[in-house]
């Protein structure tokens, strides 16, 4: 498998599989599915806590490292992706509808370059004149 061939739903099923195997699916609510994709964001995490950007650079250098870090991220990944199954959520359906939103709140001629909360640079009201056209 790789990301280049692999559908999002091709995943799904491995780790349903999985699951199902083991007789978990019991186990797999939202709520615990939640609480385990937020556990495993935070051991992900900790392969960056404390490190500059410098030294995550040398860390991830380093192939076990990097694969620990690789074996965090699929934790991450699986969970995910059965807390979507789980609650019927087309991940790819709901990743492209997300895009289109932010591209509104953060248009491409605003925001490029930029780190910082749309709403420091909205057009609105306040900055047309009276014979500018509509704000976007």
């Amino acid at each position: 498998m790789n990301d280049a061939e692999t559908p999002v739903r091709e995943l799904m099923d491995l780790v349903l599989r999985f699951s199902r195997e083991r007789d978990w699916e019991q186990f797999h609510h939202p709520k615990d599915l939640g609480l385990c994709l937020a556990i495993e964001v935070g051991e992900a995490l900790e392969h960056f806590r404390f490190r500059s950007e410098e030294q995550t650079r040398e860390a991830l250098a380093d192939p076990a490292l990097k694969r620990e870090l690789a074996h965090e991220l699929a934790d991450c990944l699986w969970a995910l992706l059965r807390l979507a199954d789980v609650c019927t959520i087309d991940l790819s359906a709901a990743l492209e509808e997300k895009v289109a939103l932010a591209a509104v709140k953060y248009p491409a001629d605003l925001a490029s370059g930029r780190s910082d909360k749309y709403t420091a640079y909205v057009r609105g009201d306040e900055e047309s004149e009276p014979d500018d056209p509509e704000p976007i």
